[in-house]
């Protein structure tokens, strides 16, 4: 099987040669420019040949053209330091802009994602990152701000919610009809009691990701990451993706519960700091196995509950990519 018919059948949970396998990271600095972004990715990708590819940007590439700026400075993680916001009162979300993904930053990243597509050939899938309205809205005003704004000036704030959840749409018709991507990688970050409970969730949240992942409705492989700590899982089951990944290792709950409760497939396995980053490669190889024995390799991708760091050993990576060739199907 080549990486498409794989992840195809994986999907569908026929039989397969292999469990599919895919890691993705920052790329700080190259992150800057179409031609820099391609070509980290490119190399990345001819590196280890994983299943799919997962285009990574800049964590704040969204919010640039509204006047958002960040700054390198070293995260091990990849991402970006925030040096200006442009929402500071209730009322700027009333004076937010559409967004066209033709102009700017974001026909940057359309560049980038098609040079990508043309590179790789179709035999390998091509997704890309795309945070959800609420975490597009955090990166605006900041994070305990976003809480205040969303708590004390629920209807400025949702007026700015509807604004980007139409940019996102726009954007991801762009990602996957224009650049021909199989689809997003779709984040979302506040579907945890430490930031938001299941009800304002319910008011803050699901209203705009919905819409934004029917706008996704062309793509094959749309996956849904859960970001943080005992997220609400359940409140996702029926979203319209095919793929879950969260904190699988570190968050209830686990791959082998997911799957009972999740249609689709579920993708992690290996936890992306205490052993993909700082463990051994034999560390790598036991957690992977073990997922693999846990979901018996059906409706399984192996991977990470997030990116990989910066800092991730290059054995450790491609003991991740290898482990599954021992596991034939």
């Amino acid at each position: 099987m080549n990486h498409r018919q794989r992840m195809q059948a994986c999907l569908k949970g026929e039989t397969i040669d292999r469990p599919p396998v895919a890691l993705w990271r920052h790329f700080p600095v190259d992150d800057q420019s179409a031609e820099m972004i391609a070509a980290a990715h490119l190399h990345f990708q001819q590196s280890f040949d994983w299943d799919f590819l997962k285009v990574t940007p800049s964590s704040g590439y969204f919010v640039y053209d509204w006047g958002v700026q960040d700054v390198w400075r070293g995260h091990p993680h990849g991402t970006r330091e925030y040096t200006n916001r442009v929402i500071h009162a209730p009322e700027d979300w009333l004076r937010l802009e559409p967004l066209s993904p033709h102009k700017g930053h974001l026909a940057e990243q359309i560049t980038a994602l098609t040079r990508i597509i043309e590179a790789i050939g179709k035999e390998t899938p091509v997704i890309f990152t795309v945070f959800n309205p609420l975490s597009i809205a955090k990166k605006l005003v900041g994070d305990e701000e976003l809480l205040v704004h969303l708590r004390q000036y629920p209807d400025e704030t949702s007026r700015g919610l509807e604004v980007i959840t139409e940019a996102c749409k726009d954007f991801v018709t762009a990602v996957i009809g224009q650049a021909g991507a199989d689809g997003i990688f779709f984040a979302v970050q506040h579907a945890q009691p430490s930031l938001l409970n299941q009800e304002e969730y319910f008011q803050f949240g699901r209203p705009y990701d919905v819409p934004t992942l029917l706008a996704a409705s062309d793509g094959w492989l749309n996956v849904l990451h859960l970001h943080g700590n005992e997220v609400y899982f359940d409140q996702f089951t029926d979203y319209p993706v095919q793929v879950i990944n969260w904190h699988d290792l570190e968050t209830k709950p686990d791959l082998a519960s997911g799957m009972k409760r999740f249609s689709g497939a579920v993708c992690g396995g290996i936890r992306q700091e205490a052993t993909l980053n700082l463990g051994t490669a034999a560390q790598v190889r036991a957690e992977s196995e073990a997922a693999m024995a846990a979901t018996g390799g059906e409706r399984f991708i192996l991977g990470t509950g997030c990116v990989a760091p910066t800092t991730t050993p290059y054995g450790n990576l491609m003991a991740a990519r290898r482990v599954v060739e021992g596991a034939q199907g």
